[in-house]
């Protein structure tokens, strides 16, 4: 009996303990799990707000996104912070969490003293929490040192644009990617608004493919973006938030073949008296070559495998950095085909636009706010940074419960474009044709006409260049700027 109630006392110890050491575990991985999803999504603000595309943060651009936590600056910060509230440790939030940026072996708290050239490529962030005072039992009898635990975890964003030059490659070349869900528009790499495009009531502005008219979007070589910064309204500071059309590179006729605009001339295809071509700045585009069967394809489609891709996910097979047409690759624009109505009709459904006969505003798609309209071009947008999505009210999201008008961080509306080098090939009429992608165009969709012309601001630039190592690695998702965490050591 004696042994016995010894023996109880220790059974009893070591069962207490146990179920101390099973709660601080338990709350280690929630604390682990809180901090790799706060770092997660301030790396994502940091990318849907695409301070990347402004490596040189001309305008100060950055303080807004990882500056001081004082209530109106900091977006990435305060996100990180609401993440971390949101999940509980223990029972309860952890504290609040300590936010940093970091670049090139510097951090920083709000983006200062670092590197403007590594952290335009590479930028990451990382969030440190500590739940102290857990709910305990045996241990108590030591008061409460050792009952609280700690985590850190650090998510990074890369754009591969410059990369070659920032420190952030291991040998020196640019590092491709090769995003997963890329639609079927293959554009030039030339930006519709350096130099400034044709005012007035009836001006209209557009690059003539091959002859130098516009500025490059990426340098061929190396992938850095040309003209780097970020612009709000009607004039071009930077190519983040500049906002054109997109518009088809293949007339419109009873013909369903692209017969390519600029073949027969610019005055006599796309003049000012054309009910298909938009005022202001437009991107001629020229449809993919889908070679595969898109996935992800919602019920609203009524279209061939080409409007598939838009509503869904093409393969990335067709879409790799810097493959040269003489070197057997798969990248092709497809000209046995006009992509105009399929182009309508797939938007249409892809951004649950109601209305495609309307964009002066939203009838149901995600809209970027604020915006501003004029007279002359009526989707001018964004007019002020941070840029920020407004739930429409066709979004899934809202139709879950959402209540429309919602600022949210994912939308149907954000797509990734192929960028072509538009010097290297001259597309023939009704002909499947290699080129070579020098980056990709990450756009948001303002709306679509029934023409088949598609309103976009840009949020992200990636450039890979066109060199030795092109294939890239597929990442997840419809961003050429992945986002991953990197496991704490």
């Amino acid at each position: 009996m004696v042994l016995v109630a010894v023996a109880m006392v220790a059974i009893v110890a070591m069962a207490a303990l146990s179920i101390d050491v099973i709660t601080l575990y338990l709350a280690k991985q929630e604390a682990q799990r809180s901090a790799d999803a706060a770092a997660i999504a301030a790396a994502k603000i940091l990318s849907v707000s695409s301070i990347t595309g402004d490596p040189n943060n001309g305008a100060l651009h950055w303080g807004a996104i990882c500056g001081p936590d004082d209530g109106t600056n900091g977006l990435a910060t305060r996100v990180a912070k609401a993440v971390v509230n949101q999940n509980v440790v223990g029972g309860a939030p952890a504290s609040t969490p300590i936010v940093t940026y970091s670049s090139a072996g510097t951090s920083s708290s709000d983006c200062t003293a670092l590197s403007t050239t590594a952290f335009g490529v590479n930028p990451m962030v990382t969030v440190q929490l500590n739940r102290p005072n857990l709910p305990t039992f045996f241990s108590r009898i030591w008061g409460n040192r050792g009952n609280s635990i700690s985590a850190t975890a650090t998510a990074e964003l890369f754009n591969p644009s410059n990369s070659a030059n920032s420190g952030n490659s291991p040998n020196g070349t640019p590092i491709p990617v090769r995003p997963r869900c890329v639609k079927p528009w293959v554009v030039p790499n030339q930006n519709p608004w350096i130099p400034a495009p044709v005012t007035g009531p009836t001006g209209l502005s557009y690059c003539n493919q091959g002859a130098g008219a516009c500025n490059k979007i990426v340098a061929n070589a190396d992938g850095a973006i040309q003209n780097p910064g970020i612009s709000v309204g009607t004039t071009s500071n930077g190519i983040i938030g500049e906002t054109f059309w997109l518009v088809a590179d293949c007339r419109h006729s009873p013909s369903s073949t692209c017969i390519v605009r600029r073949a027969g001339g610019p005055a006599a295809n796309y003049g000012s008296a054309s009910p298909f071509i938009k005022p202001m700045a437009n991107l001629l585009y020229l449809p993919g070559q889908v070679t595969t069967t898109p996935v992800g394809v919602p019920s609203c489609t009524t279209g061939d495998d080409f409007e598939q891709a838009i509503e869904g996910c093409d393969s990335p097979a067709n879409y790799s950095c810097g493959v040269p047409p003489a070197s057997g690759g798969t990248n092709a624009v497809d000209l046995t085909r006009n992509p105009w109505q399929p182009t309508s009709d797939g938007v249409t459904c892809l951004i649950h636009q109601a209305d495609n006969s309307d964009v002066n505003a939203s009838t149901g798609q995600d809209s970027l706010n604020p915006f501003m309209a004029t007279a002359v071009y009526p989707v001018i947008a964004p007019s002020a940074y941070p840029f920020q999505i407004s739930a429409g009210s066709g979004s899934a999201m809202v139709t879950a419960g959402l209540p429309a008008g919602t600022p949210v961080a994912v939308s149907p509306s954000i797509v990734s474009l192929p960028i072509f080098d538009e010097a290297a090939v001259t597309p023939g009429s009704s002909t499947t044709t290699p080129v070579t992608f020098v980056g990709f165009l990450q756009v948001f969709i303002n709306a679509v006409d029934n023409a088949g012309n598609v309103s976009v601001t840009v949020l992200n630039v990636a450039g890979c260049g066109n060199g030795s190592n092109p294939m890239g690695t597929a990442m997840n998702g419809n961003s050429p700027l992945p986002v991953r965490l990197i496991t704490p050591p």
